[in-house]
């Protein structure tokens, strides 16, 4: 992953996809936000801001920016259907 992308993700437990997409990310060794959504309902509006739905999981990338602020790039809801546009982003096989 571009070193100035952070990764945020929201999740559920219950979320097979979720799951998934976090076994993904261990096993490439990405580092990542994670957001348990059930566990705090601020986490929830959060997520429906950036990508306007309550579904899980939600991958928001983010780029560094001044002052320690950051700006949303991209957000790509679901793993399994986005794999590959996840993949690219994240610069990994």
């Amino acid at each position: 992953m571009s070193k100035d992308l952070i990764l945020e993700l929201y999740t559920r437990p219950t979320c097979s996809d979720c799951q998934e997409a976090k076994k993904f990310l261990a096993s490439k060794g990405i580092s990542y936000i994670d957001k348990d959504v059930s566990k705090d309902e601020s986490l929830e509006l959060e997520m429906k801001q950036i990508s306007g739905t309550r579904i899980v999981p939600s991958f928001a990338f983010y780029k560094k920016g001044l002052f320690g602020n950051k700006k949303i790039v991209k957000n790509i809801i679901g793993f399994e259907i986005n794999k590959q546009e996840i993949k690219q982003l994240l610069n990994v096989n």
